[in-house]
This record gives C-alpha cells, structure tokens and sequence, in this order.
C-alpha cells in the first residue's frame, strides 16, 4: 500500500504573547497540539470545527505558511516543516491553497491577467504568448469569461472573485489544494455552484483537496472522509457517511444535530452545547471538551484521551465514554 500523499505527525502551533515595553512573552496561543491526519492522492478529507479551533493554522502550516513549532509535515515524502526557501518553492507546483476571502487573497492592483500569470512567471514556466493563451484556458476552465482578463478582481461579484482563486490555485496543475472555508463568505446558491465546480476540478486533474470548513453539511457533500476539530486537538476521524451515521464523540454528535433540518414537517431539536470555545491562551485540562460536554465525568477533567480506533479500525475518536451520547430522535 503506498504512502499518504499528505502525512501530518504530530503537528504543534503555538504563537507567542508578547506585552509590557520590552515586548517580553507573556502567555502563548495553543492553537495546534499534536495532531496527525493524512491524505491520500486524489480524496477529500474534510476538516471542521468551530471558529477558533485551529483548523486554518493546520492549512497554513501545510502550505509553508507558517513554520511549526513542532511536529512534521510531510509530502510526496518531503518534509515541509522543514524545507528551505528553494525547496519549498518546488513543492508549491504540486501543493497549493484557496482562502476564504477572494478579495482579500487578490491583489487589487494587478489585473486577472496578471494574477493568473504570475505562477507560471515565478516558475519561469513558457515563453510570454504561451502564459497568456494559458491564462486563457484557465479562465475557460473554472467558467469565466476569457475575455475579461484585462479587468480587476474590484469589478467582480464574491463568486466570480472565488473562480479567479480557484483558477490561480489550480494554474501549475497541483497535487493538493487546501481549501480555507471556500464558500463560507459566498450566497448558498453561489456556494453550491463552487462546490461544484471544485468537484469536476478533482474528477478532471485527479485533484486531492483538505477541504477546511464550520459547516458539517458543506464538508459531507464533498469528502471521503472528516477529520472534527476541537480547540487544538482532532476529537474524532472517519469516512464521511460512517461519521455521519454513528457519531462516536459528543462534540460530532452536537454539530450533526445543530445541522438546520429542511423538511418543515421534522421536529426540531434543542442544541445539545452551551457556551463558547475555551480560550486556546488557557485550554483547560484533561479533555478540552469537558466545560461544555453533557456526559463529562471526574475522568474527563483529569485525564485527556487518546485518538484510538473504536467501532472498526478506520474510525478514530478521542473520548473516554465514546458512543453514549446519541443523536436525537427528530422523527
């Protein structure tokens, strides 16, 4: 069996605090504490949580963003955490990202032309009329309009902005796209048109995505298999329909349930959480779930419970009563 092409081991991101007029560290951000996940060439892995959780650190961390504090980060075999400036320059042909906010990630002052051309002219890659005539196809591609290269991302829609990213992202024919929340700051209908399209992209370039999102039905519509995250740390891991179907800890169960139910005829259930994601500056001890868990007992604030196999080998959760929480019946 071959290796992931994205192995994540042990994966930590602290940022420091600094304060007073020496600028000395006065606390650190936990935002990462060990994580392990991977992807395999061609499949989806969805990863979810509430804002906070740490889930967009883990996708800069990937792309070189960010430099771990510890913990690796591996490639196609290439140990990203630790590549220098030439070498990381290489991997990015085949590991790239979309971010949320289009507007935000392209340069205002660069037209769509200039935006889509400039990987193929950091990479030194065809001759002036080659990178236009790809630029041309890039733009087909992601069903924009060829002839609109010449304008600037300010005299586009969010969801045309968002084709502009995704057609950057994909213009070196890539192995890997982190995508960061790609739809979350787009219309629902615009969103389903995205999604979509990122679908066919993987269908058509072989494409292995970490899809990064808040919203579990987002994230089952496109993914093999959901990785949940929780304040720094992955609670719970398993094939989409798997994961959907018999959640194992209490933190998926509650975000299942609190997914809004289209059929008006369905009885509504009461959210399962109270209050907010703890600060990662002070996680609390034992299982960062505890304060909000409904079934926490003495052991889950003591002791933090280890990511095993439970209820078949390829499902993964970190609980100590794993499977005692059930969905509501909503019948």
């Amino acid at each position: 069996m071959s290796a992931p092409l994205l192995q994540i081991e042990d994966l930590t991101m602290h940022f420091p605090v600094r304060g007073g007029v020496l600028r000395r560290q006065v606390a650190t951000v936990h935002a990462v504490d060990g994580i392990r996940l991977s992807v395999e060439a061609g499949q989806t892995l969805g990863l979810v949580g509430e804002s906070g959780c740490g889930k967009t650190t883990v996708g800069r961390c990937i792309v070189g963003l960010y430099k771990p504090t510890a913990g690796r980060v591996r490639f196609d075999g290439r140990n990203i955490a630790g590549a220098g400036a030439g070498e990381l320059k290489k991997i990015r042909r085949d590991l790239q990202m979309i971010f949320q906010d289009p507007f935000e990630s392209l340069n205002p002052r660069h037209t769509v032309g200039e935006i889509l051309g400039e990987p193929f002219d950091i990479h030194r890659i065809g001759t002036s009329a080659d990178r236009a005539a790809r630029v041309q196809a890039l733009m087909e591609r992601v069903g924009m309009d060829p002839g609109a290269v010449d304008r600037f991302p300010h005299e586009f829609s969010g969801g045309q902005r968002q084709r502009i990213g995704i057609a950057r992202a994909i213009a070196l024919n890539p192995r890997l796209v982190v995508c960061d929340e790609p739809v979350s700051a787009l219309d629902v209908s615009i969103q389903s048109q995205i999604l979509n399209l990122l679908l066919k992209l993987q269908q058509e370039m072989g494409l292995a995505y970490l899809f990064i999102a808040h919203d579990l039905a987002v994230v089952k519509h496109v993914s093999d298999r959901i990785a949940v995250m929780y304040l720094g740390k992955i609670v719970e891991q398993a094939p989409a329909e798997t994961l959907y179907r018999n959640p194992l800890h209490p933190y998926t169960v509650a975000l299942i349930a609190a997914i809004p139910e289209a059929d008006p005829f369905r009885r509504k259930v009461h959210p399962l959480l109270g209050g907010d994601v703890p600060s990662p500056l002070n996680p609390p001890p034992g299982c960062r779930f505890h304060p909000r868990c409904p079934i926490a007992i003495q052991r889950c604030r003591e002791e933090a419970p280890m990511l095993k196999a439970a209820a078949g080998g390829d499902h993964l959760v970190a609980c100590h009563r794993a499977g005692e929480l059930r969905l509501p019946d909503t019948g």
